[in-house]
């Protein structure tokens, strides 16, 4: 079964980086695009990141420049970088799949930006 499992989050300071991953089970991993969401309180999730097979890359505005989206086909993990954070990152971060019109969603792992 699909399984994607996050780790790499906490408590930083304004300014300070994070780097996340996700491990990949159940699938296909390198034939597949790999996207990183967040969740604020009170917010919807948003798309932060996504990479594809070949390793072509989208980020939200919100994020250019500051964070990077890697994957590791060998390894089946995806990282996200997160450099420069602001408050206004702090969310839940999600790693996602999408295998035949069905997103797939790990647990998730708390980012708090605050000094």
């Amino acid at each position: 079964q699909v399984q994607l499992v996050e780790s790499g989050g906490g408590l930083v300071q304004p300014g300070g980086s994070l780097t996340l991953s996700c491990a990949a089970t159940g699938f296909t991993f390198s034939s597949k695009v790999m996207s990183w969401y967040r969740q604020a309180p009170g917010k919807e999730r948003e798309l932060v990141a996504d990479i594809t097979s070949s390793g072509s890359t989208y980020y939200a505005d919100s994020v250019k420049g500051r964070f990077t989206i890697s994957r590791d086909n060998a390894k089946n993990t995806v990282n996200l970088q997160m450099n420069s954070l602001k408050p206004e990152d702090t969310a839940v971060y999600y790693c996602n799949v999408v295998l035949i019109g069905r997103h797939y969603w790990g647990q998730g792992t708390q980012v708090t930006v605050s000094s």
